[in-house]
């Protein structure tokens, strides 16, 4: 069984880039284009793992991780968090993500990431150049 990862971002050509990445990978994909969108789906479908970027329009990253957090069905699954600010880092950690990932990343922190994330791994930052 291949696992369901929900990307949530509002860049539509990195959405569409690391659902690509993810396929191949041999992971099922959902996408949201915002906050607001990435809980609605993330109630609906219950994946695996949601890669949640912070900075979006309606509802950003941090708000849309607490909505997840405190809602029943979604919260235990796993978030990696995407920003291209190292600023958010701490926020997101604080606020319930497994890992947070700075823009941009290499496709194997990404996987590794989420693996470790759907895997039950601690909590973490990871940059471009580390591995979690």
């Amino acid at each position: 069984m291949s696992h369901q990862v929900l990307v949530v971002d509002d860049d539509r050509d990195i959405v569409t880039g690391v659902s690509l990445r993810l396929r191949a990978a041999g992971y099922k994909t959902l996408a949201a284009y915002d906050g607001q969108q990435g809980v609605a789906a993330a109630i609906r479908y219950e994946p695996n793992v949601i890669l949640l970027d912070v900075r979006m329009p309606t509802m950003d990253g941090i708000a849309a991780l607490g909505k997840l957090k405190e809602t029943p069905r979604t919260r235990d699954i796993p978030v990696v968090m995407l920003s291209a600010s190292l600023m958010d880092q701490q926020t997101a950690l604080d606020a319930g993500a497994c890992f947070f990932i700075q823009k941009p990343y290499s496709p194997e922190i990404l996987l590794a990431s989420l693996a470790t994330a759907i895997g039950g791994g601690k909590p973490a930052a990871t940059s471009s150049g580390s591995r979690p």
